[in-house]
């Protein structure tokens, strides 16, 4: 490829990234308006599975596009996933009633499994390793614009033209990606010519959805304590054995255990894995402390976000720029990680009373930590993988991303339960917060939630520092690798 096509190349898997972002974050603003329009009478009952059929499917494919795009080529798997994520949003934008939309999110979803992974592995191919770090930070840039601009964008659309416009935003784009890296994408096909291991697919994709359903029924559609959950998170244990004892068995495994005989692969997993689970107390329980204990409402507490964008964009783009010109990828990953952990013990001491800038400022630190994490295990990963296992190892990578989201997500749900009840009257509960209460019991109420958004932040300082430390086992060159020499053409 010429440098012309792979800049034409990277213009469309930034904007991949964009698509991909923002379909994370659009959706919620329009959930009411869509209840109301489809089904006013039962829609409400059926809303989080508008969120959690889209995070199913694309949980479920993930394995398999990896193994995908070593066996047949990432540009063909890569048009594959945009062209289904594209029928899924044009499908999603002319539904009918909320059975039809759920189907169409999963359809969507199936597609969005890819737009991460698959996105990642294209641009790893399109250029050397030295100069991935300057992609990794486009792609941060992207991931802090996506947290403010989703949201936003979505109340404009649902505001002022309709809900249905959240999906039709994708077709130009997806279009004009679609056909622009068919024209100039010229990749490897792959070189492998071996059977895939569909059943090892099939365990993992069902361990992991089935794993997201106990996250969702989890202390709400059944007790933590019940037979149910008990059974299904059984259950779950021995699919994930199974699938370790098939990718141990089988002739071509969907996960290559022999990946992680490399020390950077080896340790890579767990700290990706530990990232996710730590950074899944930061977000989404700050906005639990906004709405809950300080009252401020939901769009509102979207803006609260803009210091930890600004963050992330500012550390992101330094810290990729300076990796791209030789810096060690190793001192940054190990700053950002430090940064995160001190942010959530910033956290950990706010109040009812906290003034806005004082969270302004913790959210700040945490999103330079955040830029300088993003992606960085990823570039790693990359760098240390074996051509022929480029898709397995990212796909893997951004798989032990959603794995951790969800155990952080259970984990912190039930730190939050437990430690608010603790501080509670008997026979009060902290949803009791949405309600009209008198002055003294609100208070107390606030109070308790906020002690139990303490504890959630605390424990996520202490999972951010257990990364941290593993972070400093790393083994990575002080550099990245220079371009190889160029072939010289030699008469014989």
């Amino acid at each position: 490829m010429t440098e012309a096509q792979k800049r034409i190349a990277m213009v469309g898997v930034l904007l991949t990234l964009i698509l991909a972002v923002l379909d994370q974050n659009i959706v919620s603003t329009a959930s009411w308006s869509i209840v109301r329009e489809l089904d006013p009478v039962h829609g409400l009952e059926r809303l989080p599975w508008l969120i959690t059929a889209y995070s199913l499917a694309a949980t479920a494919a993930l394995p398999l596009y990896g193994k995908l795009c070593d066996v047949y080529g990432a540009k063909h798997v890569y048009l594959g996933a945009v062209g289904l994520f594209l029928t899924g949003s044009a499908l999603c934008g002319v539904a009918q009633d909320m059975g039809q939309l759920v189907a169409f999110r999963a359809v969507q979803g199936l597609g969005g499994g890819g737009l991460m992974s698959v996105t990642m592995v294209v641009a790893a191919h399109l250029f050397p390793p030295q100069k991935r770090a300057s992609a990794g930070g486009a792609g941060g840039l992207i991931a802090g614009l996506g947290l403010v601009a989703g949201p936003l964008l979505g109340g404009v659309f649902t505001d002022h033209v309709t809900w249905r416009w959240i999906f039709y935003l994708n077709l130009p784009v997806g279009l004009f990606v679609l056909v622009s890296a068919a024209v100039v994408i010229r990749l490897g096909d792959g070189g492998l010519r071996h059977r895939i291991d569909y059943l090892g697919a099939g365990l993992i994709a069902t361990a992991a959805c089935l794993m997201l359903l106990v996250v969702e029924w989890g202390g709400k559609t059944y007790a933590w304590d019940s037979t149910t959950m008990l059974s299904l998170i059984a259950l779950d244990i021995v699919l994930f054995a199974m699938f370790a004892w098939r990718q141990l068995t089988a002739a071509e495994p969907i996960l290559p255990f022999s990946m992680f005989r490399d020390p950077t692969l080896r340790i890579a997993l767990p700290l990706q894995l530990l990232t996710a689970l730590g950074m899944a107390g930061g977000i989404f329980y700050t906005i639990v402390y906004l709405q809950a204990a300080v009252g401020v409402k939901a769009t509102d507490a979207g803006l609260y976000l803009i210091p930890m964008a600004i963050g992330m964009v500012a550390s992101g783009t330094i810290s990729g720029s300076l990796i791209g010109r030789g810096r060690g990828t190793k001192p940054f990953l190990v700053a950002g990680m430090a940064c995160v952990t001190v942010a959530m013990v910033l956290l950990s001491r706010l109040e009812a009373a906290t003034s806005a800038w004082t969270l302004r400022f913790d959210l700040f630190v945490m999103g330079v930590g955040f830029g300088m994490v993003l992606g960085v295990v990823v570039l790693l990963v990359q760098n240390a993988a074996p051509p022929s296992q480029l898709g397995v190892a990212t796909t893997s990578i951004r798989f032990a991303q959603v794995l951790g989201s969800a155990l952080g997500t259970v984990m912190f749900g039930i730190l939050l339960n437990r430690a608010t009840a603790s501080h509670l009257p008997p026979n009060f509960r902290a949803g009791s917060l949405a309600g009209a209460l008198r002055p003294e019991v609100r208070e107390q109420a606030v109070g308790a939630l906020v002690s139990g958004v303490q504890v959630v932040f605390l424990s996520a300082a202490g999972v951010m520092a257990a990364a941290l430390v593993l972070a400093l086992f790393l083994r990575t060159s002080s550099a990245l690798p220079a371009d190889p020499p160029a072939p010289q053409r030699v008469k014989v």
